[in-house]
């Protein structure tokens, strides 16, 4: 990847020294989900009915909104008063959903890559509700040929038995939402769980013996400290995950937070700043690097880099179909030229109740959609794999036709001089203190009328 110990000081941006305030900084996906609109259902649903090109990868992404408690920060779509019955009846519309698709010209007969399993949390789901779930899409998708099964648990939902059922089922990385390791931070945020549940989790899951397991952790969590940063970090070392994912905490406008922050005319979040957030980032992969480490994106760290991949993350960030179904989920389709000319974003309806409506009426439960043209799909997939800290231009000229260091010559040009990054032949090298920002620099990117508007 960068020279990842490069430590040298980087000029401040404006953020760098600001509060953090409402709103969502973290880019992930292009163009922004406030443009997306329920003019383009038709298309969207066009789109199926059309071949894909040979060689696009397909994944399938499959959301779980039910959770023990919903935490202040979450801006997911999430349930917490659900019975089992209609647990049972969403999981139900989720195989029904994905049937027809299965018998859509865009998906029939096509292997799956991977598969993503997020909520909510898909941990909530009992073993037998699991077992029903996966059988019930193995039946009606190929997974003879799936590299990676990504399934997301928060610890206190899991046993021996859960995690030998996941195990069993196909799941190959397991991803652990611990956030924080003390109690009171974590009961502060509204997180279900507690410390000794998730010493717990991770032994049994060790001992489940799936081949990924991946923690995750969020830096400026309300009421964090320096000191108990440092002991995040401390324990994080001794588990010695194979992946780590660190957030820096922003507050998007559907989160107890911001209703808090509304509601008390507050224009600030009771959170850390951007830079003391980025400095205890900076700090927690500095550790990991000395652990024998390797940061491999702006977000992840990984033990053994030629072994620990995220098929779910490449794949989608390069392009690829993106089959999703459930409540609010978001897909992605490329056009029938394999995504050289563009594709198309869709999401599902965003509440259960319609959702499940539109399945068992016969109706589709897609909601609104957006079609990218192939300008839109190259910035999608530069500023995505900029996150990555090296990117060749040779993929966008050999797919799009176009040479991305002179399309945005003077953006990249004012990003070297700054020393944010360099380049080395033909490959953008981001190293790892610009990465801890990265969001904020990829927005140049974006066409003129994408630049200014609110991002979810």
């Amino acid at each position: 990847m960068t020279d990842q110990n490069d430590n040298t000081p980087l000029p401040v941006l404006e953020q760098d020294d600001k509060k953090t305030t409402v709103g969502n900084y973290f880019v992930s996906n292009y163009p922004p989900f406030s443009t997306w609109s329920t003019d383009h259902r038709g298309a969207a649903l066009d789109l199926y009915n059309t071949p894909a090109a040979p060689g696009t990868p397909l994944g399938l992404y499959v959301h779980i909104p039910f959770c023990r408690k919903r935490c202040h920060f979450c801006y997911f779509r999430v349930y917490t008063d659900k019975t089992r019955d209609e647990v049972s009846e969403y999981l139900d519309a989720v195989l029904e959903e994905t049937r027809r698709y299965a018998e859509t010209e865009r998906i029939r007969g096509r292997k799956l890559k991977f598969v993503y399993f997020g909520g909510g949390t898909p941990s909530y789901l009992s073993e037998k509700q699991l077992t029903y779930l996966f059988e019930g899409l193995k039946e009606v998708l190929d997974w003879s040929e799936v590299e990676e099964v990504a399934f997301e648990c928060e610890p206190g939902t899991l046993s021996t038995r859960k995690l030998e059922c996941l195990k069993s089922l196909g799941v190959t990385r397991l991803s652990l939402g611990i956030e924080n390791f003390n109690d009171q931070i974590l009961e502060l945020n509204n997180r279900a769980h507690r410390s000794q549940q998730v010493g717990n989790a991770y032994d049994w899951a060790v001992d489940a013996g799936f081949q990924q397991i991946n923690i995750d952790l969020i830096a400026g969590m309300l009421g964090e400290t320096d000191a108990n940063w440092r002991h995040n970090i401390d324990t994080l070392l001794e588990m010695k995950p194979e992946a780590v994912t660190i957030y820096q905490m922003e507050v998007p406008y559907n989160t107890t937070i911001y209703k808090d922050m509304k509601e008390s005319g507050a224009d600030e979040a009771p959170v850390a700043d951007w830079g003391t957030k980025r400095r205890w980032v900076t700090d927690a992969y500095a550790a990991l690097e000395d652990a024998g480490y390797t940061v491999t994106s702006a977000y992840t760290a990984v033990r053994d880099p030629d072994a620990i991949k995220f098929v779910y993350r490449d794949a989608l960030w390069s392009g690829a179909d993106m089959l999703a179904v459930g409540v609010s989920s978001f897909g992605y389709l490329t056009n029938s030229d394999g995504g050289h000319s563009g594709g198309m974003h869709i999401q599902n309806q965003h509440d259960i109740v319609p959702y499940i409506s539109a399945v068992t009426g016969g109706d589709s439960p897609v909601y609104r959609a957006l079609p990218i043209d192939k300008e839109e799909a190259l910035i999608r997939e530069w500023v995505l794999q900029m996150k990555l800290g090296r990117i060749s231009r040779k993929p966008f000229i050999d797919k799009f036709g176009v040479d991305p260091f002179e399309k945005w010559a003077g953006v990249l040009k004012g990003y070297v001089d700054d020393g944010l990054m360099h380049i080395e032949g033909d490959e953008l090298v981001i190293p790892r203190q610009t990465l801890l920002r990265i969001d904020t620099l990829l927005i140049a990117l974006f066409k003129p009328e994408h630049q200014g508007v609110r991002y979810a």
